[in-house]
């Protein structure tokens, strides 16, 4: 296995542990779970370029590794839908998660038809932003539930209330956008009159 795979295969095997700290209420959990996240989505940022930079590209990373972001992404906003201070309810989650399936039906028409769906631009903003929401996120429930730092109630009303669901929803407008961009790209694939 090469090292784009392995990479890959490292954030899959990473879910869990993430999944794991963001459940059980051990020391600094919310911390350790940003720091999972955090590796995690570094090995997204990395297995891709260096599969293309040295010619590594395989079928198991084309497979795995979308596969890979969708799981990730959809862990760290199916926990933050249970959490209160996150304060960004269901809807985001279903648009993404919809989202995901799309490109997933997408990928799977186009491989049928000999062709492979490349992330795109706003595909790549969108993970990008996604991921870095994701992170701000973790980092203020660290800074509150681990670290118990006393910001006066206005402010933490500001981040719960406005700023938080302001970065989830950007991101759920950034999937859409990308999502319409797939689609139309690959529309002749699923035309109905076809």
């Amino acid at each position: 296995m090469n090292l784009p795979n392995k990479l890959t295969l490292t954030r899959v095997i990473l879910i869990p542990f993430f999944l794991f700290f963001m459940y059980v209420k051990v020391p600094c959990h919310y911390l350790i779970a940003l720091a999972i996240f955090a590796a995690a989505s570094i090995t997204d940022a990395l297995d891709g370029k260096i599969a293309r930079k040295n010619n590594l590209v395989t079928n198991f990373g084309k497979f795995l590794d979308p596969l890979a972001d969708k799981v990730l992404v959809i862990a760290a906003l199916t926990v933050f839908v249970e959490l209160p201070e996150v304060n960004m309810g269901a809807i985001p989650l279903i648009i993404i998660s919809a989202r995901e399936f799309m490109v997933s039906g997408l990928r799977l028409l186009a491989a049928n038809s000999g062709k492979v769906v490349a992330a795109g631009i706003w595909g790549k903003l969108k993970t990008a932003f996604t991921m870095v929401a994701i992170i701000a996120i973790l980092l203020w429930l660290s800074l509150c539930g681990d670290f118990h730092i006393d910001f006066p109630e206005g402010f933490v009303s500001a981040v719960n209330d406005i700023i938080t669901p302001i970065l989830v929803w950007i991101a759920t407008i950034l999937t859409v956008v990308s999502g319409v961009i797939y689609l139309k790209g690959y529309w002749h694939l699923i035309d109905a009159d076809k």
